[in-house]
């Protein structure tokens, strides 16, 4: 009997892309991790289509026993859930064997951020270096216009390298951004941030128009790439290189940790853990709640310094 295993995981991925508007990272990590699965199944005699909890639950332990950390145990579960409840739907299974699988235990580690101060240092950097009517100064505009976005809106690094060239053509004082399963979202902007996009944007039409360009980039942040637009990989080693001239740590500083910035330093400073959940946009508040340590800290403050039997304590010290 033909094993139609492969068949069918190009079938969930069409469908994960046509129905729930699935990434491409996203694609190509549930590729990797339904080939090992497979693969693991395989050397049991067992059809990927064809397992049981047992032979699940046995993968699950051998990545365990591979020292595999939770949180890359969790994404293969959560893939051969997506995948089997694909299959149930499709009546091509009776059963979803993932049912009584348990997520492995994992504690959440707290996202590297950086402080205000860091971030200011970094900003004054790239605005110094921007400055500088030397030739390269529209690379050093765009890092500005970069930073200020991304320390604006918190927006993901992928959504930030793919902003569309319209952008420029916005008035106002918000951003629409399209970000995972290609929701939409409006996120405001700083004076700073739609002052460095306005000077990287007058600088590149100057010289798109001194070097004839035949067509415009459709996007904000052009580049000679696949996708046509500033690989991230390239925006993070810049970043990284600009943090060691303003004298930061680069190994702590990346287009993630700024995002996780923006989220901290906004709840820091009183915004709601619902509203962070917007601009960042996460579908779950779940995954914004990684940032309760934020609210926590917050809350000890505000008794400390309001509570009127904290205030006595202090008077008696």
């Amino acid at each position: 009997m033909v094993d139609l295993s492969r068949v069918h995981v190009e079938s969930f991925l069409e469908m994960m892309s046509a129905e729930r508007g699935a990434a491409v990272n996203t694609l190509q990590s549930y590729e990797r991790d339904l080939d090992d699965i497979h693969s693991f199944l395989t050397g049991r005699s067992v059809r990927l289509t064809e397992a049981a909890s047992a032979d699940l639950a046995a993968y699950l332990a051998s990545l365990a026993r591979k020292g595999f950390k939770p949180s890359s145990q969790a994404r293969r579960l959560a893939a051969m859930r997506q995948f089997y409840k694909f299959l149930y739907a499709e009546g091509l299974r009776t059963d979803d064997p993932t049912g009584i699988l348990d997520a492995p235990k994992k504690g959440r580690p707290l996202p590297k951020t950086m402080g205000v101060e860091e971030v200011g240092k970094l900003l004054s950097q790239a605005e110094a270096e921007a400055a500088d009517a030397a030739p390269g100064q529209l690379q050093r505009l765009r890092m500005l216009a970069l930073l200020e976005l991304l320390y604006a809106t918190g927006m993901r690094v992928s959504e930030l390298v793919s902003l569309p060239a319209r952008v420029l053509d916005q008035e106002g004082r918000f951003l629409m951004i399209r970000g995972k399963g290609n929701k939409e979202r409006l996120v405001p902007l700083s004076q700073s941030a739609i002052s460095a996009l306005k000077s990287y944007g007058r600088l590149l039409a100057a010289e798109n128009a001194a070097a004839k360009a035949p067509q415009e980039s459709p996007w904000l942040f052009p580049a000679a790439s696949k996708e046509g637009y500033l690989p991230r990989q390239v925006f993070a080693r810049d970043l990284k290189n600009l943090a060691i001239r303003a004298g930061l740590t680069p190994s702590m500083i990346s287009p993630h940790v700024m995002r996780h910035a923006f989220a901290s330093h906004l709840l820091t400073n009183g915004a709601d853990l619902r509203v962070v959940q917007e601009l960042l946009g996460h579908s779950d508040i779940s995954t914004t709640q990684i940032y309760t340590h934020v609210l926590e800290e917050r809350l000890q403050q505000l008794v400390q310094t309001h509570h009127p039997l904290a205030k006595q304590a202090k008077k008696h010290e």
